[in-house]
């Protein structure tokens, strides 16, 4: 036989054999995977779903469960009153009436935007220290302390009187909160209490004096 005549007899290995690592020998005959195989093979177990629960949303932190616990409580609490608060305000707002509609209007306004700006970082703060937060209309319901306004009509004066008091209300829950936070070493949730009592202090301030009778001189 001639070298091309040998040549021509020898033939590569198919693509579907794989040879045994350990001997020449053919051991077993299987499908070489290729690179479309191998991809869609990854993508099938990234599809899968791993499995989770409740656990998966304990953040690490360095407080013992019970500061975790009780925080979160008086934090949760806080949130629901601030959504409470919120609607309650831009509810005035839409409802406002009388000679002094523009002012009174554009006030409670903004006094919804600033009330409605601490929810977000109240329910974070929660999140952060590992315990969990307000998931619906219906957690917020439970909740509350502050209580709902449905009423048909109110006066301009009655909700300045009415949102001045649920105001000084929100500010001492906040100072007992912040006792908590002391309490238990709760240093970063204390200072943006700090910043909230401020603000709920100014707008008790700014419904106090717009609620105030004018005597002869305008004042």
């Amino acid at each position: 036989m001639g070298v091309s005549q040998r040549h021509a007899t020898i033939s590569p290995v198919p693509d579907f054999i794989w040879h045994s690592p350990q001997s020449n020998r053919k051991t077993h005959l299987m499908r070489k995977p290729t690179k479309s195989t191998s991809r869609k093979t990854m993508a099938r177990s990234e599809a899968t779903p791993h499995k989770a629960s409740a656990a998966s949303l304990d953040t690490p932190t360095d407080l013992p469960r019970e500061a975790v616990a009780a925080l979160s409580f008086s934090l949760n609490r806080l949130l629901a009153d601030a959504f409470a608060l919120y609607l309650k305000t831009k509810n005035f707002h839409w409802h406002m009436s009388g000679p002094h509609f523009r002012d009174y209007h554009l006030m409670l306004d903004e006094q919804a935007d600033q009330i409605f700006a601490t929810t977000d970082p109240l329910a974070e703060r929660v999140r952060k220290l590992g315990g969990k937060t307000l998931r619906s209309i219906g957690d917020i319901g439970r909740a509350q302390s502050l209580k709902d306004n449905d009423k048909d009509f109110v006066s301009p004066r009655d909700m300045l009187l009415e949102l001045l008091q649920d105001n000084k209300a929100m500010a001492h829950a906040m100072r007992e909160a912040h006792e908590l936070c002391e309490d238990h070493q709760d240093a970063a949730t204390a200072s943006i209490l700090e910043v909230y009592i401020d603000e709920t202090e100014r707008r008790t301030w700014f419904l106090f004096e717009a609620s105030r009778d004018a005597d002869r001189t305008g004042h």
